[in-house]
């Protein structure tokens, strides 16, 4: 709209003699219950027209009506001006931009992005909240890529302490020499099946030496099984030969059941971190931080940073004995990643439990000095709940990734074959459908919610082929590509500027010109649920198109049938691209 912009800027130069800058100059969509697509906002204008906002827009209207011939009429809403754009503008933009097949791409923006995401403990399989990150992670990246940025995707794995110890005692314990292959279990959940016995055990001997008199504290600390895992952590750092071979052997389980459940979820990631080649990192950045003045050490040898003067509190950065917390760690690994990717921007997905670490760490690499740290985000996230009941656990705590996957297959299969629409579709295009739509309908649900928001996933309602849902979506793109298949669709054929529009295409086509703007919105917010939001009006306006025109098929003007299968076209390619950025494959029919 810089017509607009520059028209107005001539109309205030002649009509009140005064010189206005660009930025001055508010445009907006015009609301529903007015008349006109474009509405100018005459606040900002009236200290040079010196008149009052209705005058003013009066003023402006009259001008840009008797002197721009897209302007064909306007309306004044008390400081807003409606604009009425004629019908030949829009069809051009549809034509020169719109109908282009890049529409939506951008180029190169020459900025590095790091994601990291994922970051799974290996003592467990994947749950609901990872497949939040996981999902989050691979559209935020997307979204990025889609930008015009380069974007590495990076998993830091945590697979050492004292949590995967207690999987491995527990193994050493009880497994009987129990293998992925021997048990017929994936391997992430044979690991976690012994972290649970642990916890079991555990638990029983808390009980035990409490009835002996112990205290909760002490029983905790003093119970043989938690000794037993400390001392194999103790083993591991010192190298044991025995120690390590059992680690990496059970570790390579995981991996190989994490490998799936990814695939699975149409993740992926351009470099992994582990937590065993990172732990030890960060304290050069100590001792860098002790030089400068900005850490300082206790009379026991701990070191720490002061932060009260920023709103926080005073932080341990390294203990007394020398070893690392959580924080050396993260400094040192931020370090490493810039040092590896020297990138612009660096985003990490971690649920919001960690907000106040990831400001106590950002700070501290800022007054560290490091020139990179402005460039680093915490893309904070809620938790998701179940409905209760819905969908049970292996452990009856957590949600498995792999049971919610199968659940969200097995549901798309009952309800799309209740339906009786896939009954001439071969055996593999039906398992490839019920992937696709139990998959589309779990990530959809999980990313039109903002990232920050804590949401609530009923299974169930997220495979609904009406509403605000991916098999929605993806239906209707399924029923575009089958409109454009029966009309023989012939693509580079662009209709005449001065057909007639109903007031639905002109809708459609001002939205469809918006992809490349949500795109970019979408990506500075670092929110998919923008775009997700987006797609459905597109999909729900489409929908809206094709009930109230004549079939299109049968339409003999050949200019407005030309128009009307360029305007499906065009809706199905943004369905494709925007639901592919979030990760969802649209099925070609359904």
């Amino acid at each position: 709209m810089n017509f607009i912009i520059t028209a107005t800027q001539k109309a205030i130069q002649q009509l009140y003699n005064q010189e206005i800058a660009e930025d001055v100059i508010n445009i907006q969509d015009t609301r529903k219950e007015f008349e006109g697509q474009v509405t100018i906002v005459v606040f900002p204008i009236v200290r040079y027209s010196k008149k009052t906002p209705e005058a003013t827009a009066n003023d402006l209207g009259e001008y840009l009506k008797d002197n721009v011939e897209e302007v064909t009429g306007f309306n004044v809403v008390k400081g807003f001006l409606n604009l009425s754009i004629a019908s030949s503008y829009w069809v051009d933009l549809f034509n020169t931009e719109v109908l282009k097949a890049n529409f939506g791409t951008f180029p190169s923006n020459g900025k590095k992005v790091m994601v990291e995401y994922s970051s799974p403990n290996t003592n467990k399989p994947l749950h609901l909240g990872h497949v939040r990150n996981n999902l989050l992670g691979y559209a935020v990246s997307e979204l990025l890529k889609a930008s015009g940025s380069e974007v590495y995707k990076v998993n830091l794995v945590n697979d050492r302490g004292i949590h995967i110890c207690k999987s491995m005692l527990a193994w050493q314990k009880w497994g009987n020499n129990e293998t992925p292959h021997s048990s017929g279990l994936k391997g992430d959940h044979l690991v976690g099946k012994y972290y649970v016995i642990f916890d079991k055990e555990y638990k029983k001997e808390i009980d035990a030496l409490k009835a002996e008199g112990q205290t909760e504290e002490e029983a905790k600390k003093n119970a043989p099984l938690i000794k037993s895992a400390q001392a194999m952590l103790l083993a591991w750092e010192s190298g044991d030969t025995d120690v390590i071979d059992l680690w990496k052997t059970m570790n390579g389980w995981v991996y190989e059941g994490f490998a799936v459940t990814y695939k699975n979820l149409g993740v992926d990631f351009d470099k992994y971190y582990y937590e065993s080649n990172t732990y030890l990192l960060g304290k050069g950045t100590v001792d860098e931080g002790l030089e400068k003045g900005v850490f300082f050490k206790k009379p026991d040898g701990s070191v720490w940073i002061d932060l009260t003067a920023d709103g926080l509190d005073q932080k341990l950065v390294l203990r007394a004995d020398g070893t690392s917390v959580y924080i050396t760690q993260d400094l040192g690994t931020a370090q490493m990643k810039y040092d590896d990717f020297n990138m612009d921007e660096s985003i990490y997905v971690v649920g919001n439990e960690q907000d106040y670490h990831f400001k106590v760490l950002f700070l501290i690499l800022d007054k560290l000095g490091k020139s990179w740290a402005k460039g680093l985000y915490h893309l904070s996230y809620g938790m998701v709940d179940l409905p209760s009941g819905k969908m049970k656990s292996r452990e009856g705590t957590v949600v498995d990734a792999d049971d919610l996957i199968a659940e969200m297959v097995a549901t798309a299969k009952e309800k799309t074959e209740a339906l009786g629409k896939v009954d001439n579709f071969d055996e593999d295009e039906k398992e490839r459908l019920y992937y696709n739509i139990g998959m589309g309908a779990l990530k959809y649900f999980l990313l039109k919610v903002e990232p920050k928001k804590r949401l609530l996933f009923d299974p169930a309602e997220s495979i609904d082929f009406q509403g605000n849902t991916g098999p929605f979506i993806q239906y209707t793109h399924a029923r575009i590509k089958s409109l454009l298949g029966k009309a023989e669709y012939k693509e580079n054929q662009k209709a005449n500027h001065g057909i007639s529009l109903s007031e639905t295409e002109l809708d459609m086509i001002i939205l469809l010109a918006k992809y490349p703007e949500e795109i970019a919105i979408a990506a500075r917010s670092f929110s998919p649920a923008s775009l997700a939001n987006y797609i459905y009006e597109v999909a729900k306006l489409f929908n809206k198109f094709y009930h109230e025109i004549p079939p299109i098929v049968k339409e003999e003007d050949e200019e407005i049938k030309q128009h009307r299968l360029n305007l499906s076209w065009v809706t199905a390619n943004i369905l494709k691209s925007g639901m592919s950025i979030l990760g969802i494959d649209v099925p070609e029919r359904m």
